[in-house]
């Protein structure tokens, strides 16, 4: 199998000239995904922070209406598929309990 084969199988592409293009928009967002990783473990550690002094002046670990002001911010940025972002999001932040 020559390169160029391997290249187009790989991508599905079905030209050199487009498997280039599909080759380099996967290293892009392969970049994105990891930089969008830094950002969700950044902000779960600022939520650990928040839920920590919260519990600690004897509060609850989550704020309901926080989460649903987080939900309608993401529903509003991205549409449905957002408030499942966000759900997820709010999850992965809220720790272990």
């Amino acid at each position: 199998m020559s390169s160029s084969t391997t290249t187009t199988t790989a991508t599905g592409a079905r030209t050199e000239e487009a498997a280039a293009l599909i080759g380099g928009a996967r290293e892009r967002i392969d970049a994105l995904d990891d930089r969008i990783i830094g950002l969700v473990q950044e902000r779960m550690a600022v939520s650990a922070v928040i839920q920590e002094a919260r519990i600690t002046s004897g509060g609850r670990r989550v704020n309901l209406s926080r989460e649903t002001a987080v939900l309608g911010h993401y529903r509003d940025a991205l549409g449905k598929p957002g408030t499942a972002l966000a759900m997820t999001l709010l999850e992965l932040c809220r720790g272990r309990v």
